[in-house]
């Protein structure tokens, strides 16, 4: 009878020279059978099969014990079945392996929090970000967990540091019960603005627009609005609708100059215009964003398509060498080596390109905020 994946015990033994030729090709087999049960897990997770995604999962590390990205995805899945004790048991196999592994702390910090222990919650995540500080979400999951132990200014520190990271969680914390602490708070209250202006900014003039969009109730809205025109951010006119009149908001022509108006065109499709440094800036962020997803989906073709982006001078290449020369240089080589060894060398290299592409998008973010004030 055949073993697993079709290997034959009577196949071994023969002569010296046929023994040497399958030990290599089951090396060869071994790493091609743990790759394989990764993506069947994958593949399984996305079918919202958890139980069954554990288990190729779990097969996958027979053949590599110490495999990060398994043990992640383990985790993972565990988390969502509410095996919180199992969950906490793989990350910390984790970081075992790396202590400094911010998404393995962040996932923990996470299995704290479901388990209503906020004070461990908050030191996992501080952890988080002790080992990447440009990690956003980490940031906005320390925020919540302050709040719910009631310290106030320090949670409002916190979610400032994430929106300034990814504009998308002030948006995310409108709603977020976690935040029932701070709302009063006048910090707050400033994000609401930062919430609102953003809305503007894409082309949303009327108060209805501007609720549907933000999530904000109508009064909160109103008051973010009226601290904005008082601020001289937006400026107030008015439209025709049958008899009546309706108020309508508009960047300040100075703060759209600096932010880049979004002007809805036909069929409701968004126009933008930036002024050059920030276009160049927001540019070379949506390729980050783009090669990240790829690099993801293993999707080897797109990959070597955007790493275009990065290394052609016409594109984003000559930001690149400028602002990151040693990151281009890599940039360029993984490129080759993907050509040469195919999806592979992408597997086996994921994680160390996504970290390289967070860390050009902490700086990005950073030099967009510079830009902007």
């Amino acid at each position: 009878m055949k073993k697993l994946f079709g290997r034959n015990r009577k196949e071994v033994k023969k002569t010296n020279t046929e023994e040497i030729i399958p030990q290599e090709r089951s090396l060869v087999d071994v790493d091609y059978n743990r790759k394989k049960l990764f993506k069947k897990g994958v593949n399984l997770m996305a079918d919202e099969k958890l139980e069954d995604a554990i288990e190729m999962f779990e097969q996958a590390l027979r053949i590599d014990p110490d495999n990060v990205e398994t043990l992640m995805k383990i985790g993972y899945a565990r988390f969502h079945l509410d095996e919180y004790p199992e969950a906490l048991k793989v990350y910390d196999k984790i970081l075992e392996i790396d202590v400094t592994n911010p998404e393995a702390w962040n996932l923990k910090g996470l299995v704290h929090y479901e388990q209503k222990n906020y004070t461990k919650a908050l030191d996992a995540a501080q952890k988080a970000i002790e080992s990447d500080p440009t990690y956003g979400m980490a940031w906005y999951n320390q925020a919540c967990f302050l709040s719910l132990l009631n310290q106030v200014p320090e949670s409002l520190e916190a979610l400032k540091r994430s929106i300034e990271i990814d504009v998308k969680n002030a948006r995310r914390s409108i709603r977020d019960k976690d935040f029932m602490n701070v709302r009063i708070e006048e910090g707050f209250k400033r994000i609401e603005e930062v919430v609102v202006l953003e809305s503007v900014r894409q082309g949303y003039h009327t108060i209805g627009a501007i609720v549907w969009t933000t999530f904000l109730d109508k009064a909160d809205a109103m008051t973010a609005l009226n601290k904005l025109l008082e601020k001289g951010l937006i400026v107030q006119n008015e439209k025709r609708d049958g008899l009546s009149r309706i108020p309508i908001y508009d960047l300040a022509d100075n703060i759209a100059e600096k932010l880049g108006k979004e002007k809805k065109g036909l069929f409701g499709i968004t126009k933008k215009t930036l002024p050059k440094p920030v276009k160049n800036l927001k540019e070379l962020s949506q390729a980050i964003q783009s090669v990240k997803e790829s690099i993801e989906e293993e999707d080897i073709d797109k990959t070597i398509e955007i790493f275009d982006v990065f290394i052609d001078p016409k594109k984003s290449g000559e930001q690149m060498i400028e602002n990151f020369f040693d990151e281009h240089r890599e940039i360029r080589l993984w490129k080759i080596r993907l050509k040469d060894r195919g999806v592979d060398y992408l597997i086996d290299n994921k994680e160390k390109m996504i970290v390289l592409f967070d860390n050009i998008e902490g700086t990005v973010t950073k030099k967009l905020r510079n830009e902007i004030a």
